[in-house]
């Protein structure tokens, strides 16, 4: 494999450069200390999540299910989907507001439950990098790849993997 070949983006990052030009865009969030982008244009919505209905025997991830201008949305606890542990408060205290971004995948609508919402930051292609090999493998089948910054490394989610979660279909 050459030099090249090596340091090339991941093959949705090349696709999303080719839109874009020579950057990409990501919506910038925060789980913990971490900070994560989302490619832009998968992110349709930022929110408060209230009225968090639980959902009886789902998995860690899911916690629950809620209404957002009438259309019924999972919300994911990302920190729980990364493997963080999860916040003092906690998604069901109602005092608790909780900052959601909004993505869609096939046709179903998602609330990834993160910390904070940062800015949209539009990145060279030449910061890109592929995941790192020493990255853990969990992390890195949830992982697009990275950016580096001046002072921290954007880590790029990969939506679909994040929101790919191996539950059972209802019959």
């Amino acid at each position: 494999m050459s030099k090249h070949e090596a340091n090339a983006p991941a093959p949705g990052a090349a696709s999303a450069a080719a839109a874009f030009g020579e950057s990409l865009d990501y919506v910038t969030v925060t789980v913990g200390e971490q900070l994560l982008g989302l490619p832009i244009g998968r992110v349709h919505d930022v929110f408060i999540a209230n009225h968090i209905t639980t959902v009886p025997r789902a998995p860690s991830e899911i916690v629950g299910l809620l209404n957002l201008r009438g259309r019924v949305v999972t919300a994911i606890c990302l920190r729980r989907r990364l493997g963080h542990p999860v916040a003092a408060t906690t998604h069901s205290d109602e005092a608790c507001e909780l900052v959601a971004v909004g993505i869609d995948l096939g046709g179903e609508a998602y609330a990834l439950i993160v910390d904070a919402v940062g800015e949209v930051m539009r990145l060279d292609q030449s910061t890109f990098e592929p995941v790192p090999v020493h990255l853990d493998a969990s992390w890195a089948a949830l992982a697009a790849g990275v950016h580096r910054l001046d002072e921290r490394l954007l880590v790029v989610l990969d939506v679909d993997a994040v929101l790919k979660l191996d539950l059972p279909v209802a019959a």
